[in-house]
């Protein structure tokens, strides 16, 4: 055990050392002030950047030197960066396609996606100094495609927290207030595009860990589901978990560029480089213009209510959406919580001994996967002591059952399929059923440093479109008011994990911090989402109610 200890002691330094090193060893360029073209570089849109590339009106090098030194300020200021890949990216510019559909285009990578020679370390040091043998099958689509990779983001060991903290690398601070987390797992990916240190990046969700990141930090994110995007050659903390699986996503400054990215992956066949990704090109769909939309809301899961806060953005919406002749109706569907319990179960159902594996003693985990993976451990009959005590002596039921889950995905996903308009089941809602659904993103807005040792258990709204395998998509609406958005005096919390969680909230300290929205569509309807997405921010934008997100 003390060998151990000090293999991880050492590991942590080494790699703390090594980035440090990687960074001062750059060209004297990239530590040197932005100039005017260098911010005029960081202004323009992905299509812009890659029309200039391929008229040769900007170098990919230009552009590289730009964002670099963005992405080193932003590190400075928030501790995002994992792998600094930036004087390898030099000969990656120099040689990359100037004819692909991202053309010269710089894209930041969270930590796990395998890069030839780079750590992938996911903050786990057992994992420090083994450099992954290939690019995965995403990287190598990039660079035929004109990209350059540059940097790998921070993220929380075991990659299954909102938060983003590890021994390796330490903690990621929120781009917009310090001592906030920038949401998890793709933690580092939202914070340089909240900075403007990137314009597009990769994340992966299991759970919410492109959309909370989107939503704590400010950005635009779809999660796709499964096979919709490459996966394979990634590094995971739970290879094999195929329950709730964790899908590969792009995330991105601007909507603008969020469709720009998914067009360009798809125009390059990402089924030749995938044998996973189903066959399926990017369909120009069009929202219907017969009858209204119908958005259904999901107001509350059951286990945790929507802040002032972010029920105000939910609102915000489906005022706008009604205003414009939009039909916006509370959705009637299967219990939110019911799904919380199976995809739990799915999600840890070895006790977290996976996720665990590479763990040295004494290396710190996040605190919400400490409590976790404490119970998860705990024999049966404390467990089930545990849950009579919830149950009959506290007398709340939904913390009682967190860990009693016994219910079946399938039957859920066929009970769910049955709210979206035509769809042709036995019980389904026919032409009363939905087009779209409307929730927020999680109940608070990014919390506190270490507030995942109860916010874990939150994560419903989220992780319920994970168990689905539904396309959901996380977009900025407003920030944090201290007044409008001030707790009730009447607000009485309805169980423990409600307790806890809503104990980290207070709007006068969280003001200014971004709130988002989720808009969901079926299975493989990444296309509709992404115009559901355009639809509410251009009626934002027409009623002078658009994000404002951080200055260049």
């Amino acid at each position: 055990m003390l060998f151990s200890y000090l293999s991880h002691r050492r590991a942590c330094r080494d790699k703390q050392r090594e980035r440090a090193e990687r960074i001062t060893s750059l060209k004297p360029v990239y530590h040197e002030p932005l100039t005017s073209q260098d911010k005029e570089i960081l202004s323009r849109s992905v299509s812009s950047l890659v029309a200039a590339v391929q008229t040769s009106s900007l170098s990919p090098s230009d552009i590289l030197v730009a964002y670099s030194k963005k992405a080193l300020q932003a590190h400075a200021q928030t501790n995002c960066l994992t792998e600094v890949m930036i004087a390898s990216a030099e000969n990656w510019a120099s040689t990359a396609n100037r004819s692909g559909p991202l053309a010269g285009v710089p894209v930041s990578l969270k930590d796990l996606v395998s890069v030839k020679g780079w750590d992938s370390s996911m903050g786990y040091s057992a994992l420090v100094g083994k450099p992954m043998a290939a690019d995965g099958a995403l990287v190598r689509l990039l660079r035929d495609a004109g990209a350059v990779p540059y940097v790998k983001t921070n993220v929380p060991m075991t990659m299954l927290s909102l938060e983003s903290t590890n021994d390796v690398f330490g903690s990621t601070e929120n781009p917009h207030k310090k001592g906030y987390t920038p949401g998890g797992s793709s933690a580092g990916e939202a914070v340089l595009l909240a900075l403007g240190a990137s314009r597009l990046g990769i994340g992966t969700d299991g759970a919410g860990s492109v959309r909370a990141p989107a939503h704590f930090s400010g950005v635009y994110s779809i999660k796709s589901s499964m096979y919709r995007f490459m996966k394979q050659g990634s590094a995971s903390s739970v290879p094999g978990q195929e329950g709730v699986p964790a899908t590969h996503n792009p995330m991105t400054r601007t909507l603008e560029d969020l469709e720009t990215f998914w067009r360009a992956v798809f125009q390059m066949k990402p089924w030749n480089y995938d044998y996973s990704v189903l066959r399926i090109p990017w369909r120009d769909v069009k929202l219907p213009e017969d009858h209204p939309i119908r958005w259904g809301v999901l107001w509350d899961d059951g286990v945790v209510t929507p802040s002032p806060a972010c029920a105000r953005a939910l609102k915000t919406v489906t005022a706008i959406l009604e205003k414009n002749g939009h039909e916006v109706v509370t959705l009637k569907c299967p219990s939110p919580y019911e799904g919380l319990q199976i995809a739990s179960q799915l999600l840890l159902a070895d006790g977290g001994k996976t996720a665990s594996k590479n763990h040295h003693a004494f290396e710190s985990n996040d605190a919400g996967m400490t409590s976790a993976f404490r119970g998860l451990r705990l024999p049966h009959f404390v467990m089930k002591l545990y849950a009579w005590y919830y149950r009959h002596i506290r007398r709340d039921p939904i913390y009682a059952e967190f860990y009693a889950l016994i219910a079946q995905r399938e039957d859920y996903r066929s009970r769910w399929f049955k709210v979206w308009r035509a769809a042709e089941v036995e019980g389904s809602q026919g032409d009363e059923g939905v087009d779209f659904i409307l929730t927020v993103p999680n109940s608070l807005p990014a919390v506190p440093h270490g507030g995942m040792r109860h916010g874990w258990k939150a994560c419903g709204y989220t992780f319920l479109f994970n168990l689905l395998d539904y396309s959901a998509g996380v977009m900025p609406i407003t920030h944090v008011d201290a007044t409008a958005d001030a707790l009730p005096i009447t607000f009485r919390p309805r169980n423990a994990i409600e307790r806890n969680y809503y104990r980290m909230y207070d709007a006068r300290a969280m003001e200014g911090l971004p709130i988002g929205v989720q808009i969901v569509g079926r299975r493989l309807e990444e296309e509709r989402v992404l115009e559901a997405m355009k639809l509410i921010e251009r009626l934002l934008r027409e009623a002078g109610a658009g994000y404002v997100g951080l200055p260049f």
